[in-house]
């Protein structure tokens, strides 16, 4: 069963594309393929082996070694022009990219419809897109709906892309290759379960949407990371309520660290920041049984050598943490490693949650 499926715990943003292109060094010794579902409504960052920093909207943020394969399945959504810049700054293997002839198209209309439609302002989108290339797919034009809905295998772009990546994916489980899915966003966005709607993303940003999404089966999943950030975050605007929201400043101020500001990748607009909230990731370790959990962001809190040193305030921060949501396994201190808790919830290293 050798699927890893990588998932956001808040409202995104927590690093889900360094946790995943994590998963792929650590199993460098496999073939590995990164399934990116979702669309370019949201970036990944991570840092190559040179540390390089690399924000990407449509190629993983897990395939920066260049050494996987890379599937965009029936259930994602392509800017075609976009996803070429990434090949092409990337200077990515073109063979070794694989996209569904029925992934959808974004087209100039569907950030038009969202323009006009006013969900910029009113929910906070960042107005990509994608939410309506997901509308006119599921309208599957209807006349009364004036969005086009093209595929991959229509746009003269991708084409060449195009392959049954069905049957690839399912080639490269009978090797015993490694798949990883890199999901999109959290959970707090996810469009039934999150809880927030209308201040929703258009899909489902869970561990089973997103496997819906590239079209595999349950049966074949054996590992689900859920990932975390100390200070949750929200884009900008009207983008729904943030549980006791901060001021930068304030994180700053409690850090002992100047100039603590994350501008969206997407909209380059501030995001606004929160309290850690136990009962929205409750909720979603609920949803998605997570076998690991991280956290992202802990130089928000503290330094690493605070591990396992009692009364320090990464120490005080995890211990109140655990005690409300569980065991946390891999920790985040800086923007391109992750290291493991070794200090609480007496748990072996990679122990599964269940």
């Amino acid at each position: 069963m050798p699927v890893s499926i990588v998932i956001g715990g808040q409202f995104g943003s927590e690093g889900k594309g360094k946790v995943a292109l994590e998963l792929v060094r650590q199993h460098s010794r496999s073939d590995v393929t990164v399934v990116r579902v979702g669309g370019p409504n949201s970036g990944h960052t991570a840092y190559d082996r040179d540390g390089n920093k690399w924000a990407l909207r449509q190629m993983p943020a897990a395939c920066l070694d260049r050494n996987v394969d890379v599937v965009f399945p029936a259930g994602s959504y392509i800017e075609p022009e976009l996803l070429l810049r990434e090949i092409t700054d990337l200077d990515y293997p073109l063979d070794r990219v694989r996209i569904s002839p029925f992934a959808r198209v974004i087209t100039d209309e569907h950030r038009d419809w969202e323009k006009k439609a006013g969900i910029t302002k009113a929910i906070g989108s960042t107005g990509s897109g994608v939410g309506a290339a997901v509308l006119a797919a599921i309208a599957r034009n209807a006349e009364n709906l004036a969005l086009p809905s093209p595929s991959a295998g229509e746009n003269e772009l991708l084409r060449p892309f195009t392959c049954d990546v069905g049957a690839y994916l399912d080639t490269a489980l009978s090797r015993n290759g490694r798949i990883i899915i890199e999901g999109t966003q959290g959970f707090g966005l996810s469009l039934l379960d999150g809880g927030f709607w209308p201040q929703a993303t258009a899909r489902y940003t869970t561990a089973a949407g997103a496997l819906a999404e590239a079209g595999l089966s349950p049966r074949v999943v054996d590992n689900v990371t859920l990932v975390l950030r100390s200070y949750p975050i929200r884009v900008a605007g009207e983008s729904g309520p943030l549980v006791g929201e901060l001021t930068w400043e304030e994180v700053g101020r409690r850090t002992g660290k100047t100039g603590l500001q994350e501008f969206t990748t997407v909209t380059q607009k501030l995001r606004r920041v929160g309290e850690f909230e136990p009962y929205l990731v409750k909720r979603a370790i609920s949803v998605n049984r997570p076998d690991h959990v991280v956290i992202n962001h802990m130089d928000y809190i503290g330094e690493p050598d605070q591990l396992g040193r009692p009364g320090t305030e990464v120490e005080n921060f995890l211990e109140w943490v655990t005690s409300e949501i569980g065991p946390v396994h891999l920790l985040g201190f800086s923007p391109n490693n992750v290291v493991h808790n070794t200090s609480l919830c007496q748990l072996k290293t990679g122990e599964a949650r269940r």
